[in-house]
């Protein structure tokens, strides 16, 4: 069984570290830091570019020999309103106290540039509306390939009403064959509404050889080193997920699954 389903190994300080090494991959790095209020956090980015995202609660922010202030606005990400984020080049560090009980995700890859420091959001990023019917989600995009101060990350959040499906058509992006198709490792930071219930998360390749569903729980990370990766939110729970891809080339190129390309035909059409 691969090993895809990562548990919060505690409920303060950093709560998740995935890193290449430990994903068994190149490019994606995330953590997740829960604090209470009046703590400090701090760290360097070293090699990578960071994308810090106040998922929720409020913290004061140093970052580049900059203060950036308060950052922070939703006490509950179930709020859907856009979040505060802020990049942070390679090379750089950044420090935070928080104001208020918070959770900060750090999403990382490789940093080639030295793009300057800049916050993301909450202007800018307009909660919209992706497919229709059941498979209806929104997204809040904080970092895809239109902005161009990011050297490899692409991170977006995603909100899955109870019952639909999300991720889905099921497709793939684990080659790299651009513009057919591009490499990108990803990682889905998942949270659920009520908190006790369950969501569903498959990760499957075409030939079969990689071939996991997964009951998610709130605060699990799921890894998609391949393969296609659709998500399920039962009735009577809403889902959340936290996406952080890079990979050699920043642009976000799939290949649905064979078995629901008709549904991404027709529904084009």
């Amino acid at each position: 069984m691969a090993d895809l389903l990562k548990r919060p190994f505690g409920t303060h300080g950093k709560v998740h570290r995935i890193t290449p090494e430990s994903a068994g991959w190149r490019y994606v790095g995330f953590d997740l830091i829960k604090l209470r209020a009046g703590e400090n956090w701090a760290e360097a980015t070293g090699g990578n570019e960071v994308i810090l995202v106040m998922v929720e609660g409020k913290a004061r922010i140093t970052a580049a020999g900059q203060d950036w202030g308060v950052l922070g606005e939703r006490m509950n990400v179930f709020e859907k309103t856009p979040p505060h984020c802020l990049y942070v080049p390679n090379d750089s560090d950044w420090a935070l106290e928080t104001t208020t009980d918070a959770t900060i995700a750090v999403c990382k890859a490789p940093g080639k540039s030295g793009h300057e420091a800049r916050k993301i959001g909450p202007e800018g990023i307009e909660l919209t509306q992706r497919g229709e019917g059941v498979n209806t989600r929104y997204i809040n995009n904080i970092a895809m390939e239109n902005e161009d101060y990011c050297d490899s990350l692409l991170v977006t959040e995603v909100f899955t009403p109870p019952g639909h499906w999300s991720s889905y058509p099921s497709h793939r992006h684990d080659e790299d064959d651009y513009p057919r198709i591009t490499y990108l490792e990803e990682t889905y930071y998942h949270r659920l509404n009520p908190a006790n219930g369950f969501g569903i998360q498959r990760v499957y390749t075409d030939d079969g050889q990689l071939d996991e569903t997964m009951a998610v729980q709130d605060g699990d990370v799921v890894l998609v080193p391949r393969g296609h990766h659709p998500c399920g939110a039962p009735y009577g729970f809403g889902m959340y997920y936290l996406n952080v891809m890079a990979g050699p080339l920043r642009k976000w190129r799939f290949v649905p699954a064979p078995e629901v390309e008709w549904i991404m035909e027709r529904d084009a059409q």
